[in-house]
């Protein structure tokens, strides 16, 4: 790992519109890269669904046992939303990396085939895409619209800032998985949510902590008047009512905080990356090296893809 700045982007989609969301995206990497002054390498880090959107408080029209037709319709939309991956949405987030000389992550709704993912994507800072992790476990109602992910993408990949990991919301509070992407080494960790809690805060200091690793987690902030006039969430109909309230943060690999966390704005959070911190960190608790007991404990991770049909010769 390098001397890094690490920033992350508090704003919200623009719900049902991808088009616009990614021209939000690109003004947002690029003020972002204005902000980020100083010598280094460059992260930015966008929100959970950010290019796709997450629909907070819609039920898609689903009960046991039944789905209704208006349900269908909205998934419809929710569906043309979603992006392929690669594809030409993932140009341009590629090029706004390019753009801002910036190693960027991005929380994407995925559609592959006939399902969608929870995504996040690793870009490096010439625009390549680097990495792609499909959430394991959608969290409750997720569950109707988001398929699950497998171990092909629980990957930590080398950047010009150092190895970048991701996951996604609640995957943090799967032991076994953040023990996956501590064992790949990774220095910066990524956590791209929509949990807008004042606790979330305390479960990124643990992953901090835990993996003596730098944190950086952005969360939308998402208003009811970021979403279509016929959009009716359980959050209110007011178009100032506050859909996602934000909290993202950055941390350090001892747990501090050094920035926010912001509620209740768009906000765009920086902060210095130093790599001596991890070293000092690591002098007393490395979670998968001289803390662990191998001799107790085993960890087996099956990266395999896991298709629906295999065809073999």
């Amino acid at each position: 790992m390098r001397q890094t700045i690490g920033a992350a982007i508090q704003a919200g989609s623009v719900l049902f519109n991808t088009p616009a969301t990614l021209a939000k995206l690109e003004d947002l990497t690029s003020d972002a890269a204005r902000r980020m002054t100083g010598d280094g390498a460059r992260v930015i880090v966008f929100p959970e669904a950010f290019v796709g959107g997450y629909p907070k408080g819609h039920d898609f029209g689903a009960r046991v046992g039944s789905r209704t037709p208006e349900g269908r319709d909205w998934f419809r939309r929710y569906y043309e939303s979603a992006i392929a991956v690669p594809g030409p949405e993932t140009e341009r987030m590629g090029e706004a990396a390019r753009a801002a000389d910036a190693s960027l992550v991005v929380g994407v709704i995925e559609r592959d085939g006939g399902t969608l993912y929870c995504t996040a994507l690793i870009f490096s800072e010439t625009g390549e895409l680097l990495g792609r992790h499909r959430k394991l476990m959608p969290t409750a109602m997720e569950r109707l619209v988001w398929g699950q992910g497998d171990g092909s993408t629980l990957d930590v990949v080398e950047t010009a800032a150092g190895k970048v990991g991701a996951l996604i919301c609640w995957e943090h509070y799967m032991p076994l998985a953040r023990s996956a992407m501590y064992a790949q080494g990774v220095e910066i960790w990524a956590a791209p949510t929509v949990d807008d809690r004042e606790n979330w805060l305390s479960a990124m200091s643990m992953v901090a902590r835990e993996g003596r690793c730098f944190v950086v987690s952005a969360v939308q902030y998402l208003r009811r008047r970021d979403a279509p006039t016929d959009y009716h969430p359980a959050g209110g109909d007011e178009p100032d009512a506050v859909l996602i309230r934000g909290g993202s943060c950055i941390l350090g690999p001892m747990g501090d905080t050094l920035a926010g966390p912001a509620f209740d704005e768009d906000a765009i959070l920086t902060a210095e990356l130093d790599p001596i911190e991890r070293a000092r960190g690591v002098y007393d608790f490395d979670v998968i090296g001289h803390y662990a007991r191998p001799d107790v404990f085993e960890l087996r991770v099956d990266a395999r893809p896991k298709p629906g049909v295999a065809f073999e010769e």
